[in-house]
């Protein structure tokens, strides 16, 4: 029984991405063929070659590294705070990091978008930023706390009566322990901005066109080979990061950022 729901499973899963695959370097495949009459790298060139798509993956990957390293700088002072110091509506706080995914984000954008229609932040690189750092707070906050809340006190209290400075506990061992959730949240947080899309879509068009808003347009105006072929460029970024966020974190420890203590 275990065995055959854990098949079940994998086709569910994997089918997909196997049929994405095929799709992308078939040349010809119509119904009723279970499998392409004729194989092409015709669309990977011209996906390849497309100087939009080109310009896209290189904004995506920039606009992706500056709201991580932004998200950084000013996420984890915040999460040590939660994890270390007791003030009031410390809870509330923390909870209010998940409420930019409590609601539809095409509404949350709206209401972001006339804000910064009003700063003149409309059409720009830096209200691209803004907008997607409004998905990545809760990751560089939740995950980032958990991890500086399982540094046990006694460990910086042992370092501290060797002599070390409040700034060298942090830095040398503090900070060294809680390093596998912080990788992992910064992984997410780079993941969450490079498949961000309606966001992108409405503050940044016409100027500026990430992977995702690209491919919208590949998808409603080229067949589906060149629509798959983008996916799997899009997709690859994905699966790379997170079988290396495996090596740093397990499913308890992601379990336990996302409870409120």
């Amino acid at each position: 029984m275990e065995f055959l729901l854990v098949t079940l499973f994998c086709l569910f899963f994997f089918m997909p991405l196997v049929n994405l695959v095929i799709l992308a370097f078939s040349g010809e495949w119509q119904y009723p063929n279970k499998f392409p009459t004729s194989w092409s790298l015709e669309w990977w060139k011209f996906v390849l070659e497309n100087d939009e798509v080109s310009r896209s993956i290189m904004l995506s990957f920039s606009i992706a590294i500056i709201v991580t390293i932004l998200s950084i700088i000013i996420c984890i002072p915040a999460a040590y705070a939660f994890a270390r110091l007791q003030f009031p509506l410390r809870r509330t706080f923390l909870f209010s990091f998940l409420l930019t995914n409590a609601f539809p984000k095409m509404g949350l954008y709206v209401a972001i978008g006339v804000l910064f229609y009003q700063f003149g932040l409309m059409n720009t690189f830096t209200g691209i930023v803004l907008i997607h750092m409004v998905n990545t707070l809760m990751y560089m906050t939740w995950i980032p706390s958990a991890a500086f809340k399982n540094v046990h006190a006694s460990q910086e209290e042992a370092a501290r009566d060797a002599g070390a400075s409040p700034f060298k506990v942090f830095w040398h061992v503090t900070l060294p322990m809680a390093a596998p959730g912080i990788i992992v949240a910064s992984i997410f947080t780079f993941l969450s901005s490079l498949d961000e899309a309606q966001g992108t879509l409405l503050v940044g068009i016409p100027d500026y066109q990430t992977m995702p808003v690209v491919m919208y347009s590949i998808i409603a105006d080229y067949p589906s080979t060149a629509g798959s072929v983008f996916s799997i460029i899009l997709t690859l970024p994905t699966i790379i990061l997170l079988l290396a966020a495996r090596r740093f974190l397990g499913a308890d420890a992601m379990a336990n950022g996302f409870q409120m203590k």
